[in-house]
């Protein structure tokens, strides 16, 4: 083989390389694009406006109900009903300011997967109030139900429960977790063989060596939820693989002015 081919066959395989890393500064929407156009958080609506968007990816809080039902909310209560301590039925009937009713999990993911190729489905499981072991049940409902939606590979799982991510990597060792809490250190986490440091921001500003551990360690960083301009530049040129955000538009435009 003579010089020549091999210099191509060099450059070939770098630019191939090159093709397969992750695009950093990804954008992903806090319980859904909702803020441009006013629709409620965690909304039907708001999913559905990320994903034309196509925006990387679009968080969203699941709750589980008293009768076991899963549903997509942020608080642990709904209506001023606890929801774990209320029926699903008490709660449908009070809808969103847009006038959906509080979606399910299947509702929700069901949504997700419509006309859909580029974002994930990032899925936060609230800490149970209850008990612990009722928050490692409602993970496992979880995980039945998107592997039963045949969503496996669309959803990443987030949560401040450490707990949570454990009772998931049992259950389905192939799952993307990402850590909320922030009180571990990248190492820690490639130790738990957790994937993800999905951090607010003022965390990796306490601990900026943080960043470079967990690039060095092909820890993913995420950062939440960063909606001031100057925050967006810091970590946009620090190279985070996500940014968590209320406004997707701005970050998307922070990016494209420091580009």
């Amino acid at each position: 083989m003579n010089a020549i081919k091999i210099v191509s066959i060099s450059l070939l395989l770098v630019l191939l390389i090159s093709s397969c890393k992750p695009a950093k500064n990804a954008v992903v929407a806090h319980r859904g694009a909702f803020k441009a156009n006013n629709f409620p958080e965690n909304s039907i609506a708001a999913l559905r406006h990320a994903i034309d968007l196509k925006l990387a990816g679009s968080e969203f809080d699941v709750v589980m109900t008293l009768d076991d039902s899963l549903v997509v909310n942020h608080d642990p209560h709904y209506n001023k009903m606890i929801i774990e301590k209320t029926k699903y039925a008490d709660l449908i009937p009070f809808k969103l300011s847009n006038g959906e009713k509080l979606p399910t999990l299947e509702e929700y993911i069901t949504e997700g997967k419509k006309n859909n190729n580029q974002t994930m489905l990032v899925c936060e499981i609230k800490p149970s109030g209850i008990s612990i072991e009722r928050g490692k049940e409602i993970a496992v409902k979880v995980v039945e139900k998107i592997k039963k939606l045949k969503a496996e590979k669309r959803t990443i799982y987030i949560s401040f429960d450490y707990e949570i991510l454990k009772q998931i990597q049992q259950i389905a060792p192939r799952a993307s977790l990402q850590y909320l809490e922030g009180n571990k250190s990248p190492l820690e986490l490639k130790k738990d063989r957790i994937a993800g440091a999905d951090y607010h921001y003022s965390v990796f500003e306490k601990h900026p060596e943080w960043i470079k551990e967990a690039k060095d360690n092909k820890i993913i960083l995420n950062v939440w939820t960063v909606n001031d301009a100057k925050v967006m530049d810091w970590i946009i040129e620090n190279d985070f693989d996500y940014i968590t955000t209320n406004e997707p538009e701005l970050v998307i435009e922070r990016i494209n002015n420091i580009k």
